[in-house]
């Protein structure tokens, strides 16, 4: 077997290669439809340090609710889906009840359900509409209190616990030499997270906390995941108590 690089993906590497920057942002968020907006982060950053274009204050923030906001939506279909293998049927509905309202926010923001297009480079593609904050405000002090129950199902259920506890453990040398991070990297006891070993998008002014495992079996897994919720809720109000004034992308139209 001899793999050709390039070609991965539904060739979406290849194909950006005949596109400007500017319209590769679509085929780059298509990579992964759970984390779009993490993909046209990683990319619009890189072409901002290439063009060394610096972003608005105020699209950094705009950028860091609509990150948090997705983590929060990949972490539930996450737990949605997962639980459902696990039998714990009804939490599929009541993740994506959530995940929906989240969706609704983005659509209301960038026109988007999914794949918004919403990150450009130098910024975003336009500032927050009438009502958006007092809709996203809304949906924070809800989120916890849903956190709480999707708990209250499973860390009480026997069946979820016996299948979780001790199982699928992968030792955090081992992640470290695969090059893995992420709540993967966080649940064997490594608290290495990217906001807060190399600041991006003006993260460093935010406080919250980097959940972690213990001994990085799949419990720990599902505890990382569902505490990273509360933190985002927790990230998302600072930014919204704190969003700046000024333009939503850069000036700079080189």
């Amino acid at each position: 077997l001899q793999p050709i690089i390039g070609y991965v993906h539904t060739g979406i590497e290849k194909t950006c290669e005949d596109k400007t920057y500017w319209k590769a942002i679509p085929c780059i968020e298509r990579m992964d439809y759970l984390g779009y907006y993490f993909n046209a982060m990683a990319f619009c950053g890189a072409v901002e340090t290439l063009l060394e274009c610096e972003v608005p204050r105020r699209a950094q923030y705009l950028r860091v609710i609509h990150l948090e906001l997705n983590r929060i939506m990949s972490h539930l279909v996450w737990l949605g889906t997962s639980a459902l293998d696990l039998g714990a049927i009804s939490m599929f509905w009541y993740c994506f009840r959530e995940r929906e309202k989240i969706l609704d926010l983005f659509e209301m923001s960038s026109g988007q359900r999914m794949h918004t297009r919403y990150i450009q480079v130098g910024g975003v593609m336009e500032d927050i509409p009438s009502g958006f904050v007092a809709k996203l405000k809304a949906f924070l002090a809800d989120m916890p209190r849903r956190a709480d129950q999707y708990a209250d199902l499973l860390e009480k259920n026997e069946i979820v616990i016996e299948r979780l506890r001790g199982t699928g453990v992968v030792p955090q040398q081992t992640l470290l030499d695969l090059g893995v991070t992420g709540p993967l990297l966080r649940a064997s006891g490594n608290p290495w997270d990217l906001r807060k070993a190399q600041p991006y998008s003006s993260y460093d002014h935010f406080q919250f906390r980097i959940p972690v495992g213990t001994v990085g079996d799949n419990y720990d897994r599902y505890r990382v995941r569902h505490a990273e919720i509360y933190e985002s809720v927790t990230i998302i109000e600072q930014a919204l108590d704190g969003l700046p004034e000024g333009p939503h992308i850069t000036t700079d139209r080189k």
